[in-house]
């Protein structure tokens, strides 16, 4: 059994997800299409490689995965399928594979057929090309080889000696906010000093790191850091982005204390 991953901006009120399924298995019928998320914000990239990044790795390798997000071609963007940690991704080169991607590719596709003008690729390019990956069909056959994929940067946090500013990235179902904030980047930069974390405005503050939701209790403000390593803020059995209005454009602070002078404290224990 072969699998075949949607993940879109599109809606459940649109047909697109019923078209392009129904393409897929009109091509290929032993197959299996599984939905990992259709309420990606319009054309969010880093939405999407957030999402793509936690999931893909659950799946089979070999598993086949399509970018339903941002999908006009251009010439410097063209379609494409990138196999990656014994995986298939197929979209168009805008971006989104190296915001995702930890290391390099093991190959690029440029699909041969591209049909620019098509209002509806993900139907009519990536459906197809989808389904000759789950007929058997090599890699090679599809397209040309490519050297590289386009380069966007990442959003990465504001670090300085003693503060951070990390942007929410993604807000899941419960209304729990996920930050680019890294365990990493936390932990060199606070080198164990405390802290306080203010969200949305000084009067919301968190000391302390959860390992759990459930230390914390309820209707309270927490922070713990997610499956994928990234700093999460959530209010225990409560929606913490809609209650503070927060969205992918609000901030998150972390300051430490200030690192102790060694030298200054010695001289003034000599009083």
């Amino acid at each position: 059994m072969n699998f075949i991953t949607l993940i879109s901006d599109w809606n459940s009120a649109d047909y697109y997800i019923g078209a392009i399924k129904g393409r897929i298995l009109s091509h290929c019928q032993n197959v299996q299409i599984i939905d990992v998320n259709h309420q990606i914000s319009s054309y969010n990239l880093t939405q999407t490689a957030f999402v793509l990044k936690n999931a893909y790795k659950n799946f089979p390798k070999g598993s086949i995965h399509i970018i339903a997000v941002n999908s006009e071609a251009s010439k410097d963007k063209p379609f494409v399928i990138v196999m990656y940690d014994g995986h298939y991704f197929i979209g168009a080169d805008n971006g989104v594979f190296h915001l995702f991607m930890d290391g390099l590719p093991e190959k690029i596709i440029e699909i041969t057929e591209q049909k620019a003008i098509s209002s509806f690729p993900e139907m009519e390019i990536f459906a197809l090309a989808a389904a000759n990956l789950a007929n058997g069909i090599p890699l090679e056959k599809l397209g040309t080889a490519k050297d590289k994929v386009f380069r966007q940067l990442p959003m990465l946090p504001s670090i300085e000696d003693s503060v951070i500013i990390g942007k929410v990235i993604y807000i899941d179902s419960y209304q729990n906010i996920i930050t680019n904030v890294s365990k990493e980047a936390f932990e060199q930069v606070g080198k164990n000093r405390n802290y306080i974390i203010y969200v949305q405005s000084k009067g919301n503050k968190i000391s302390k790191i959860n390992q759990t939701y459930n230390e914390t209790p309820e209707g309270e403000l927490l922070a713990l850091f997610n499956s994928g390593g990234y700093l999460e803020i959530a209010i225990r059995k409560g929606k913490v982005a809609e209650l503070f209005n927060l969205n992918t454009s609000s901030t998150v602070r972390i300051v430490f204390d200030e690192p102790i002078n060694v030298e200054s404290e010695k001289q003034m224990k000599l009083f």
